[in-house]
């Protein structure tokens, strides 16, 4: 290790630098909040070439390969892109990789019921039948059709509620995971309290992401498959499922990532403070970039902090 002597220094100005040192060394302190941006460069934005919003917060970094984004918007007004929530779909894998939507004052409103028809779980129509399985192999597996875009979170149009029952934004979940005819499901858990959490102002946004692991994860044991197993062999069912968040208000950003097992436990009733993580480390785990559109200094910033404070958590 190099050493640097610095021998005209004065005790005050050593102080001074102890001070600093000090600062940087707490900074990820539970108890840091809002990260404002400095500066605008940013070396992994999405390129919007061939999907313009792809450019927007909520995106994380885009893979290639076997993967295509599906944007599904509204003609309803409450995003300003007419955006309701986009999908990373892998054709391959036949699975999401992830849904990633925004909260607002406005996309929280509640102008309608959640979705009943037939089918309950409609194809995705911007998908080519060829990308998904031949039949809804939800149905007499024993796992529930698990919303990632909940259907509670779009209520402001019909039609947004309608988008959010299509298969590609459902992915297999336990009964005692979901929460479906339970009130136990720490997955619902999570929903209602990022309900709780959407702005109530209109110049705030909560950005998220969310999604069930179908790629390999990377844990403290080493690589792993981040697939619990197949139904018929065909349909994934996650082994983990993963939230990022980001709040954005007037004194800038925060972030909070929540990793949680897939299994049929009951565990409505944990507290999420046991299950968040930092995005950073969301990140080594899953492999995904999220918020990649923001400023790098911004970014590295925010996803270094877990302010459980500023969450309530």
């Amino acid at each position: 290790m190099r050493t640097h002597r610095f021998p005209h220094f004065s005790l005050t100005l050593l102080m001074v630098c102890a001070l600093v040192v000090l600062m940087a060394s707490c900074g990820s302190d539970e108890t840091e909040e809002e990260v404002t941006p400095t500066q605008t460069t940013n070396s992994n934005r999405n390129r919007t070439d061939e999907y313009r919003e792809a450019g927007r917060l909520e995106f994380p970094k885009l893979k290639s390969g076997t993967n295509i984004v599906l944007v599904h918007k509204t003609n309803d007004k409450h995003d300003p892109d007419g955006v309701n929530y986009a999908v990373e779909w892998d054709y391959e894998k036949k699975s999401a990789r992830w849904t990633c939507y925004q909260l607002t004052k406005r996309t929280a409103e509640q102008h309608t019921s959640r979705y009943y028809g037939d089918p309950q779980y409609p194809a995705d129509p911007d998908l080519p039948s060829s990308y998904y399985w031949d039949a809804d192999y939800f149905y007499g597996s024993g796992f529930d059709h698990g919303h990632i875009c909940p259907s509670a979170d779009r209520l402001y149009s019909a039609e947004a509620n309608y988008q959010t029952f299509y298969l590609t934004n459902m992915q297999p979940q336990y009964k005692n995971f979901n929460g479906s005819g339970h009130d136990g499901g720490i997955w619902l858990t999570m929903e209602n309290q990022v309900r709780r959490w959407a702005p109530k102002n209109t110049s705030d946004t909560l950005y998220i992401v969310k999604g069930g692991t179908i790629d390999k994860v990377f844990l403290e044991g080493g690589a792993q498959d981040g697939v619990l197993m197949r139904i018929k062999d065909k349909l994934i069912v996650p082994k983990y499922f993963f939230v990022a968040l980001l709040y954005k208000n007037s004194q800038g950003y925060r972030s909070l990532g929540l990793w949680f097992e897939h299994n049929n436990d009951i565990h409505g009733y944990d507290d999420l403070a046991d299950y968040a993580l930092t995005i950073d480390e969301l990140e080594a785990r899953t492999g995904i970039d999220f918020f990649c559109n923001l400023p790098d200094d911004t970014e590295s910033q925010t996803e270094r902090l877990l302010p459980l404070s500023a969450w309530g958590l």
